[in-house]
């Protein structure tokens, strides 16, 4: 069963203008009396960014047409989407050449600047944002504000709750492995009660449920905005943007992801100045030439019997390459202007970069112990074993492994590869989803409490929570004042597909096979057919 359009129908008969339809042709009414096959619907009402669902009853349907592509359009199945105001008339051809039509109205969507906020009461509606980490927002751990910041939101919240008369609590009801499973069994079974939006992460599941319609249309609800900054600053929504439909939101700064650390102490002792590589990301001269230069400067042996005692490079090697492969321009995955996945695998900025991969794991990484944990290179790189250690930003902030030490290193972005103009920050954030088993109105007042709690703070409008968990981490200054704005720039931000498509395993298929002595050629080969197919897959269903 599929739920894409479960909202479409009825968001329709909330919104649609009433429009006066004038009768078909007499012969095409013959036609159906005489086959006694007919269309489900013979006129549908949309407003600009629905869909509805033509089915021929009585007869099969081989063609479908549509007078005007640019107010409506319908593919092989059936599914009607209006593109823009005006009329349109779907034409269905059955086996036996016969006739049948639909017409159809589409309105224009308001816009969230034309809601009359002054006259919106929610009734008291209870809405629940579910996570796998959240304390109920009215308990303990959740009440105490750590700084002015919180304090504000705390106040703005609660004034928009009484104002508009609803309640939400962000809370863990899943866990970081079910969420995903307990959304789709939650849809599938038409929902309850309960008022959900739904935190999720990517995975096999949750991919299937965007390509079967199991999420709300949120683009057909006129109280989103999405040209608003805050959704620009992560980018979810271009993400789950499949055609004019969008199936995921999030606000708010994306989270910093992949970067670059280095070891000061290090660094000084093979005589480079730390600030040096801050002044290089300022300029845009942090380059992967640079970066090797520097690995190759710091990387020694002290003392003397030929093994190297100071590498220029230590990391998890999975970690790597879709950060250099974006840093160069390229991608593994790729999204075209209709919302189709497009295979990138084998473009020229692609290979260069997975191939640049190897050469630095050979000439500075190929030191790896199988007898240590997974994360080993982590303690290797304080204890100045490593001046250069790539991985995630969340390592170093508030909680994470090496937030509570004093260790005196830096943090950049990842450097610019020969194709690429800018940097590059892969943006890849948990997104939220409202479940397509509810219906229009209910759809609407979720999203629109939704978007009133999580809109910027009066004040705060540029604060940004990546800096405050920066400053409670281990970075130094010019880190939080440089580094983490920069990656949280859209300018830089790039949008990674390759998590989305179910059938792809990018660590299984790639990442996981990267390390020293890799044959990239090799690796390709072994994902080409598999790649090509999951998005063929994913294609015909979006």
């Amino acid at each position: 069963m599929s739920y894409r359009h479960a909202g479409g129908a009825l968001a329709a008969s909330v919104f649609a203008i009433s429009t006066v339809v004038a009768p078909f042709c007499q012969a095409d009414v013959a036609v159906q009396a005489a086959t006694k096959a007919k269309l489900n619907k013979s006129e549908i009402e949309l407003v600009v960014g629905e869909a509805a669902k033509l089915k021929l009853k009585g007869a099969t349907a081989t063609k479908y047409e549509t007078s005007d592509k640019k107010i409506a359009t319908v593919n092989k199945s059936g599914k009607v989407k209006a593109k823009k105001a005006g009329t349109a008339t779907i034409t269905v051809y059955d086996e036996k050449g016969n006739v049948y039509k639909c017409k159809v109205t589409v309105s224009k969507k308001k816009q969230a600047s034309q809601i009359d906020y002054d006259n919106i009461d929610l009734g008291g509606m209870e809405i629940v944002i579910r996570d796998w980490w959240s304390y109920p927002s009215d308990s303990y751990y959740e009440s105490i504000p750590k700084n002015a910041y919180e304090e504000a939101v705390n106040e703005y919240r609660k004034e928009m709750m009484e104002n508009y008369n609803f309640n939400i609590k962000e809370m863990a009801v899943s866990d970081w492995g079910s969420a995903g499973s307990d959304f789709v069994d939650y849809v599938t079974n038409g929902g309850d009660s309960n008022n959900y939006v739904f935190t999720l992460h990517n995975e096999d599941t949750v991919n299937k449920a965007f390509l079967s319609g199991m999420m709300y249309d949120l683009s057909s609800l006129d109280c989103l905005d999405f040209s608003e900054e805050k959704f620009a600053r992560n980018k979810i929504h271009e993400r789950y943007k499949y055609g004019s439909s969008i199936y995921a939101f999030y606000a708010g700064y994306s989270e910093p992801r992949d970067g670059v650390y280095f070891n000061k102490q290090v660094l000084r002792n093979a005589g480079i100045d730390p600030d040096s590589i801050y002044e290089a990301q300022k300029k845009g001269t942090w380059t992967w030439d640079m970066f090797e230069k520097l690995m190759a400067k710091c990387q020694r042996d002290l003392d003397g019997d030929g093994v190297d005692d100071v590498y220029g490079l230590t990391l998890n090697e999975s970690i790597m390459p879709g950060i250099a492969v974006a840093s160069n321009g390229g991608a593994l995955i790729g999204k075209d202007k209709k919302g189709k996945f497009t295979y990138e695998l084998e473009s020229a900025e692609t290979i260069e970069a997975l191939k640049w991969c190897v050469e630095m794991f050979n000439k500075f990484d190929d030191h790896t112990s199988i007898d240590k944990p997974w994360d080993y290179y982590r303690e290797e790189f304080m204890e100045g074993k490593a001046a250069f250690m790539v991985d995630q930003g969340y390592i170093a902030e508030a909680y994470g492994q090496m937030s509570c030490t004093d260790f005196d290193m830096g943090f950049v972005v990842f450097p610019k590869g020969p194709k690429a103009k800018n940097y590059a920050a892969v943006f890849d954030d948990n997104f939220q989803v409202i479940p397509a088993c509810y219906d229009a109105d209910r759809a609407w007042k979720i999203a629109f409490a939704w978007n009133l709690y999580t809109n910027p703070v009066p004040g705060f409008e540029d604060y940004n929570t990546n800096i405050g968990d920066a400053e409670q981490g281990n970075f130094d200054q010019r880190a939080i004042n440089e580094t983490i704005p920069l990656m949280n720039d859209p300018k830089v931000g790039v949008v990674s597909y390759v998590y989305d498509i179910p059938g792809i395993d990018i660590g299984m298929d790639l990442t996981w096979n990267m390390a020293p002595k890799a044959d990239v050629d090799a690796i390709i080969d072994s994902c080409r057919d598999k790649w090509k197919k999951a998005i063929d897959d994913a294609n015909k269903q979006i």
